[in-house]
């Protein structure tokens, strides 16, 4: 009696066998690296000035159901009209603050520059056809993201900035449809943030080298179909009406035109406007890309297409203006130094993956995310280390009567912890430029008038400033003021007797 033959071995179905791939696939675990990369630079940095207003702005927004459109914080303003050109950022941080704590704002920042960093390797893996050479683009975003990775509602918009380059490049490389993606994303854009604006520049751009045709050396220019134009034409006309949908209308389109042309003691006063300095860091940093893109091209004999050298002259010249703008411009030249590199490594092949080593590559990633998390402990060690929090305990222990007077940086973290005692400065500079306050602050605390002037002028009581700031070697010298708190950070001067403030 013959036996009978053995059963053939369960073999996955072709999908699920697919989806494995997929799931544990080169690009999953390039992506996991890339979320281990944000976690480790971003553990340390919950020290943003800056953070605490946008918070405040949030839970205002969040418990009132309602988008202030005056200044609520400052006595120096007299409830100066405000422009809420990032109220929809604000309400997701105080989300991510009412959901866990000093915790969820640190998951909120771990969040979103993940989604940078691993959006900008899908950006420069389309655009340059090469997902290995696309970590090279993903690594140049975080070079020059580590400028500006912080709880603030450019987060949000530099990644919007991102998925606009996707559908751009979708567009031109597939199908022109993607393009009527872009009128949605501006609306949810002009409520998050001003870059925007940059956005827009940058459509507008595609859009004007659409129209020419030419080769000059290895520069080219390749006219679209009068079909992709017109796509792309009405994409961007609806995206103009799709950005006046926010709380200030009109307005709101205008302001970072303001904030470059008409506010020029922000630009000048405020470190992170001011002109790159080309010796520091990423100084460096641009002009290493910009140089490996001139020799790419020359050496290499490659072709530089007119709209990236239209979009390289802008990233060029946003970030050599101003610090804070380098990290969009790291956004912007990345894909074409991406593609510039597409043919230096071997580009992936599906059929060569290593699910198994992938699967272990990403779950080390995830355990490494994990236990790099900072602790509770760990991030309110960073507030204390970084903002007043005894000097404002003491303030409210000892009942000390307004109006205060408080250094630039410390004002953001009064807003929120100690809103009782309006401020009289904070990082909200663009107000403070409408209404001279900008100004008399920057004289006082560089000593360019009189102590006493502003003193008087608004009947100041008290004054909270940082340990190394020229005023505090200054105010003890004044007759009738006195040190009354001092720690390693702040030092608190009273006025004795104190004065009442003006009616």
């Amino acid at each position: 009696m013959n036996p009978e033959p053995l059963a053939p071995a369960p073999t996955a179905s072709p999908a699920r066998a697919g989806a494995l791939q997929r799931t544990f696939s080169f690009p999953a675990a390039i992506a996991a690296l890339l979320a281990v990369l944000g976690v480790l630079t971003v553990r340390g940095r919950f020290d943003d000035p800056d953070m605490w207003w946008h918070l405040k702005l949030g839970e205002v927004t969040w418990t009132s159901h309602r988008i202030p459109a005056a200044d609520l914080f400052s006595y120096t303003t007299n409830h100066h009209s405000r422009i809420a050109q990032e109220w929809l950022s604000q309400l997701l941080i105080y989300a991510a603050f009412n959901a866990g704590g000093y915790s969820g704002l640190m998951v909120w920042l771990c969040l979103f520059t993940a989604a940078i960093l691993i959006a900008g390797y899908a950006l420069c893996s389309v655009y340059s056809g090469n997902a290995k050479v696309a970590f090279v683009g993903a690594l140049t975003i975080w070079v020059f993201g580590t400028s500006g990775f912080a709880v603030r509602p450019q987060m949000v918009g530099y990644l919007l900035l991102i998925l606009e380059l996707l559908v751009l490049q979708l567009g031109r490389s597939r199908s022109p449809r993607w393009y009527l993606a872009l009128p949605p994303l501006f609306a949810l854009w002009a409520n998050c943030h001003s870059s925007f604006f940059l956005g827009l520049v940058v459509a507008a751009l595609v859009l004007f080298s659409s129209y020419w045709s030419f080769q000059s050396g290895l520069l080219v220019a390749a006219r679209w179909t009068p079909r992709d134009r017109r796509m792309l034409a009405m994409a961007l006309a609806l995206s103009l009406l799709a950005v006046c949908l926010n709380p200030s209308g009109v307005k709101l389109v205008g302001y970072p035109l303001d904030t470059l042309f008409h506010q020029p003691i922000v630009l000048s006063a405020v470190s992170e406007w001011q002109p790159l300095q080309l010796a520091g860091p990423r100084g460096v940093a641009l002009l290493a890309a910009l140089g490996a893109i001139v020799l790419l091209v020359i050496v290499r004999r490659q072709e530089l297409f007119w709209h990236e050298a239209l979009t390289i002259a802008v990233a060029t010249w946003i970030a050599g203006s101003h610090r804070r703008l380098v990290f969009p411009a790291g956004i912007l030249i990345a894909p074409v130094l991406s593609r510039l590199l597409a043919n230096s490594w071997a580009r992936h092949r599906a059929q060569r993956d290593h699910p198994v080593a992938n699967a272990m590559l990403i779950a080390a990633s995830l355990l490494t995310v994990f236990l790099a998390f900072p602790s509770r402990r760990n991030l309110i060690a960073q507030v204390e280390d970084h903002s007043p929090v005894k000097a404002v305990e003491f303030i409210q222990a000892q009942h000390l009567p307004a109006p205060m007077l408080n250094d630039w940086d410390d004002g953001g973290y009064l807003i929120w912890a100690a809103p009782e005692y309006p401020v009289f400065i904070d990082g909200r500079a663009d107000v403070y430029e409408w209404t001279g306050v900008i100004d008399e602050f920057g004289k006082w605390a560089t000593l360019q008038t009189a102590p006493t002037i502003l003193l008087d002028k608004y009947h100041i009581n008290f004054c909270l400033l940082e340990r190394n700031s020229p005023m505090a070697n200054v105010l003890p010298l004044l007759p009738n003021w006195k040190a009354a708190y001092s720690d390693a950070r702040s030092v608190i001067f009273v006025r004795t007797p104190p004065v009442s403030p003006a009616r």
